[in-house]
């Protein structure tokens, strides 16, 4: 694969009054092709898919709320159909419908909640480990225990700072150890890319403290099901070896759409994406181009 070479360029757009941030990587005749990140990522996890892809799509990376260099929202309280409406708007202004979207954990399960409701706006969907979910939704905790825990577990990130590095080489051994598949050159800019110096020299993630913890309330794994067997569209659901997701996952997720095929790769992480990259952008040509 070739070195990065090209430079997007960034913008901005609304979402119920946030001021958010996306990747535009031009080629702007070209079809679309939205590329989402997960939990407490940022756009630029995208850069080396999108240096291959570039040439053949019009790719936009966008960075959820309370990530990367979008707005944080005030007092928190994150959910699913928060980002959803993130994904929705930026469709919508930017007039991609009908498009391809690639997406990763918690943004393929948002981008999948999509395809559910706006079926005839996706054309093709690959999603890397995004089939998942809070635990409860699987063991179906009672309402009650999933409002306290969302109180606890909120009134208990209200009392936490963001953490600081001394300096951006600390914060970069930090992501190495998060995952051990990162080349240095990747872990580096995706360490550059995801922090902020402080006012007081040290570094800390761009991504709100608050992420960490998400709205009790949300759709049913019966819900969940229903809205995606309403995705007519071809997805590719992609795996790691290595990951804790599949053993979370019973059986093939395949199984709960019409039109899905399942792929696992060896050596690979939950960042499929980054840990494989010359097999996953091989794959998704393949998928993308076959009729």
């Amino acid at each position: 694969m070739s070195s990065l070479r090209a430079s997007p360029t960034s913008h901005s757009y609304f979402s119920q009054g946030l001021r958010l941030h996306y990747l535009d990587w031009g080629n702007p005749d070209a079809p679309p092709l939205l590329l989402v990140h997960g939990n407490r990522d940022h756009c630029h996890n995208w850069d080396w898919v999108a240096q291959e892809l570039r040439d053949d799509y019009h790719i936009l990376a966008p960075d959820f709320r309370g990530h990367g260099d979008s707005e944080h929202i005030r007092g928190g309280n994150y959910s699913n159909t928060g980002y959803l409406y993130d994904l929705a708007q930026l469709i919508h202004q930017q007039n991609l419908a009908p498009l391809k979207v690639i997406a990763h954990s918690l943004g393929g399960s948002v981008a999948l909640r999509y395809a559910g409701t706006y079926p005839k706006n996706i054309e093709k969907m690959v999603v890397i480990e995004g089939t998942g979910g809070p635990s409860w939704l699987y063991q179906e905790v009672p309402i009650d225990e999933r409002i306290q825990s969302f109180v606890e577990s909120t009134r208990g990130s209200a009392g936490r700072t963001p953490r600081r590095y001394s300096t951006l080489e600390e914060a970069f051994e930090r992501m190495r150890t998060e995952n051990k598949h990162l080349s240095e050159a990747q872990a580096r800019h995706l360490t550059v890319h995801g922090s902020n110096q402080n006012e007081d020299g040290t570094y800390s993630w761009k991504f709100d403290n608050q992420t960490h913890v998400m709205a009790p309330f949300d759709l049913t794994l019966t819900q969940t099901k229903q809205l995606w067997s309403r995705i007519q569209a071809p997805l590719l659901l992609i795996s790691g070896s290595e990951s804790e997701f599949g053993r979370h996952q019973p059986g093939d997720p395949a199984a709960h759409f019409p039109n899905a095929r399942s792929v696992r790769f060896d050596q690979a992480g939950h960042w499929v994406q980054h840990d494989q990259l010359d097999r996953f952008v091989t794959e998704v040509r393949a998928f993308f181009k076959d009729a």
